[in-house]
């Protein structure tokens, strides 16, 4: 009982979400007033350079990653005017393909560990993978939050084996996955990301695309509150990765505009803000006729 109460006393520290109908009136209102002064040019060019560019299917072969850093290193220096994408990721199984062809500068390389998608493995079994991952050449790990164990209430659980995963990855930046089409309710978003920020996370991720429902606006403005508090309560300046499901760059460009409107400016670099697609490196090439 003494654990489940420190966790509680952790989430009083933040106001209770809005009611779900409440925060969908507010998104609305949001883009409604906002997206057309972002869909630019110029902010799209912004947001290519927040791309995760994400191959995580289970027909991947090494010869396709090739390809998709061979895409990456043409598009160095050919669009002086552009920035290149922020990071490609892959399977664990893949880094080593990735570290050995990208030649583009500033591209980081980011991997799924931890029983992507699911989570449902032992946990020495994920602190191995996300070891092997880094060992291997990743810069970024993605993991999924233990849903199992959030569900349950589970919250000492869920913390111990973030911090776990957090210490496996040394240098690399670690990115906790909350699944939010699972999770549903802007409360369980909440907590989730509560545990997560608190437990290590350099990144809050919406989704992981397999499965459940992907990004929502709504998660995306309840999970930038929450990070925008605990800015507020800790100095720290936690990155949101919206993904699952982006690939139009109107939906890029109203992701961009919730995070600009709850967060600022200054969460608007790749540090900080990206969006895992696959697709929607072409949409905006064509969108700005490249």
């Amino acid at each position: 009982m003494e654990n489940k109460d420190k966790y509680q006393e952790c989430f009083e520290r933040f106001e209770a979400p809005l009611p779900d109908e409440t925060i969908s009136s507010i998104v609305k209102d949001i883009i409604g007033k906002k997206f057309a002064d972002n869909f630019t040019p110029e902010i799209l060019k912004k947001v290519y350079g927040c791309i995760d560019l994400t191959s995580l299917n289970t027909l991947d072969t090494k010869e396709i990653i090739w390809q998709l850093v061979e895409r990456v290193n043409k598009f160095e220096g050919s669009h002086p005017e552009m920035p290149n994408v922020a990071a490609i990721c892959t399977y664990p199984v893949f880094v080593e393909v990735v570290k050995e062809g990208l030649m583009a500068k500033d591209v980081k390389i980011a991997s799924v560990a931890a029983g992507f998608p699911s989570s449902q493995t032992f946990p020495e079994v994920k602190i191995a993978e996300v070891a092997m991952a880094v060992m291997s050449g990743a810069d970024e790990i993605d993991v999924v939050l233990n849903l199992s164990y959030f569900m349950e209430d589970s919250f000492e659980e869920v913390a111990d084996e973030l911090n776990e995963i957090k210490d496996s990855c040394r240098e690399a930046k670690l990115k906790v996955i909350l699944e939010t089409g699972a999770l549903a309710t802007a409360e369980n978003i909440q907590r989730a990301t509560i545990l997560s920020l608190y437990s290590g996370a350099d990144f809050i991720k919406t989704s992981t695309g397999k499965g459940y429902p992907g990004a929502s606006l709504e998660a995306v403005y309840t999970i930038c509150n929450t990070i925008k508090t605990y800015h507020t309560l800790s100095g720290n300046k936690i990155g949101i990765k919206v993904s699952g499901g982006v690939r139009t760059a109107e939906e890029a460009v109203e992701y961009y505009t919730i995070v600009k409107e709850v967060l600022g400016d200054e969460w608007l670099s790749n540090e900080y803000f990206r969006i895992g697609a696959s697709h929607l490196v072409t949409t905006i090439e064509k969108q700005l006729g490249l």
